[in-house]
């Protein structure tokens, strides 16, 4: 960074600084902003351009939302205004062909399906959240500054840090600088720089209207009804499907309503690049579209699009990101939170805001913004580790032995069926990006004895490294479980009763946190019905 931070910090030596928290990206920063805010710490939000959600609708589960108002970051009137779209719940399905299906794989050959009630079922207006949020930050003293890309970043341990924002602009200090820049933040870039991601999630799709309105009532949350493509020299993918009605269940708009859907079409690969360009990947979505939708026969002609999105999200193993500075923590996806099966970060900043904003304000009063206890916060999580055989199970490999075109609708199509029959507490949390201990081993082994022919298959797939280094991860996932049932009840107010060192009782909590989230345990199934 320029002079000038430096010489600002320098001046400021003993002094207050400008704030006690900078948050640098304002999309999903001033909800942390927000939660900061209202622990009585003084933040600013750097934002590149204008704080603004875009009109495409998010969506996300109203038990998330919830969170939210439970943290005084959303009022009830927030959410009635914001909810523009709200449907039954989701499909899931994994099929060789588009055909109706009955019974599951091992007896049909072709797939599953099920239905899961109130996950992913609201569509929310970003444009309005951010709105709200950013006027109640800023008339309770919060500073947004809109329009200013951050240049770079100076760091005096012993005194704090300092945001360059360019030669016209102020640097501004703060104690603690909060990165939720997202996955392409130049600090994670620079955290990351020379490391090859682990993996891809690419994704295409857009935002339409000229669907057929009497069947836009349902939403797909992941469904498939081709085998793996063959790209040839560019490798093997599967295509996934994902789709939500617009403009329905809301402000006076009846179910068959609304010809407007949001319609994405991903895939998991491998960081190579022999892989398709998210070009290639767009005409097989325009492509593909009718034999998803069947209402729609050319989608150059039947559809009027709003808005055509791509993108690539890369995911690594070392996740979530911990801090290689000292007084700059990431956030969000900027620090890889989210799991390597998703491609949005909404759903997780409403997991973990709670946690977060807590563990930050414990170190903020405590001055412990070294990297190593910054790290704490961005712990090991077992279980987000152990998702990633998902994904690798999901992807195939440039030059894998090639097992079956069929392997990933026979996988997924086994495991889907065997966690909608053991009910709404193993599927919902899955289907929400969570991980659950309990739910992951049961679904596993009903799924060994519902197609037991198919373990040395996957065993083939995924390759014995991965399957050990998996197995241990599942292991620390049940000790965890453990741990946080048993230990955390008394040993987290003993603890903070007794323990008179700061950074030793911080240090402890990070561990409950740790211990709680690593397992899914911070997922409460006892208020979702059993069957």
């Amino acid at each position: 960074s320029k002079p000038r931070s430096f010489e600002k910090l320098q001046q400021q030596k003993d002094k207050s600084l400008d704030y006690d928290i900078a948050i640098c990206g304002g999309t999903l920063g001033i909800f942390f902003a927000m939660a900061l805010q209202l622990k009585g710490h003084k933040v600013c939000v750097i934002e590149a351009g204008k704080l603004r959600g875009r009109e495409q609708e998010w969506n996300i589960s109203m038990d998330e939302l919830l969170h939210l108002k439970k943290l005084g970051v959303l009022s009830q009137q927030d959410i009635d205004d914001a909810v523009q779209t709200e449907f039954p719940g989701c499909r899931s399905g994994f099929k060789n062909e588009e055909v109706p299906v009955t019974d599951g794989y091992p007896k049909n050959g072709i797939g599953y399906e099920c239905f899961t009630k109130n996950v992913l079922n609201l569509g929310v207006s970003p444009k309005i959240l951010l709105e709200r949020v950013s006027e109640r930050f800023e008339s309770m003293g919060g500073v947004i500054k809109q329009e200013t890309p951050l240049q770079g970043v100076f760091v005096l341990n012993d005194i704090g840090a300092a945001l360059d924002l360019g030669e016209e602009t102020e640097p501004i200090t703060a104690s603690l600088i909060m990165d939720a820049m997202g996955n392409n933040s130049p600090i994670t870039r620079q955290q990351r720089f020379g490391n090859k991601p682990d993996g891809v999630c690419a994704v295409v799709g857009s935002c339409a209207s000229g669907f057929d309105a009497e069947t836009n009532i349902l939403g797909d949350i992941i469904y498939t009804n081709t085998m793996i493509q063959d790209k040839k020299e560019n490798g093997k993918m599967q295509y996934f499907w994902e789709a939500f009605p617009v403009g329905i269940g809301r402000n006076g708009n009846e179910p068959g309503s609304s010809d407007v859907k949001t319609t994405y079409m991903f895939t998991y690969m491998d960081a190579d690049q022999r892989r398709p360009s998210l070009e290639t990947m767009m005409e097989d979505y325009f492509t593909l579209l009718p034999q998803y939708q069947s209402s729609i026969k050319n989608p150059e002609t039947d559809l009027d699009f709003t808005r055509v999105l791509f993108a690539y999200f890369p995911t690594y193993r070392e996740s979530p990101l911990k801090p290689a500075f000292d007084r700059v923590l990431a956030v969000g996806d900027a620090s890889g939170i989210q799991s390597p099966l998703s491609f949005g970060g909404f759903g997780a900043l409403t997991r973990h805001l709670d946690r977060i904003t807590e563990a930050v304000t414990e170190a903020m009063e405590c001055n412990l913004l070294n990297k190593a206890d910054l790290g704490e916060i961005n712990a090991y999580t077992p279980n987000l580790s152990a998702a990633w055989m998902f994904q690798k199970a999901m992807s195939i490999k440039i030059g894998q032995p090639f097992v079956s075109k069929k392997f990933i609708n026979r996988l997924l199509a086994t495991n889907f069926e065997v966690m909608d029959n053991m009910g709404p507490r193993t599927i919902t949390p899955f289907l929400q990006d969570v991980v659950r201990f309990d739910g992951l081993v049961g679904s596993l082994a009903k799924s060994f004895i519902a197609d037991p022919t198919f373990m040395p298959v996957i065993v083939t797939w995924v390759g014995i490294p991965t399957l050990v280094e998996w197995l241990g991860h599942l292991f620390m996932m049940g000790s965890y479980a453990a741990l946080d049932s048993f230990v955390t009840p008394w040993l987290g107010p003993i603890g903070n009763a007794v323990l008179r060192d700061e950074r030793t009782r911080y240090h402890l909590n990070r561990k409950i946190d740790a211990w709680r989230f690593g397992s899914g345990s911070d997922f409460d199934v006892t208020e979702l019905p059993k069957e």
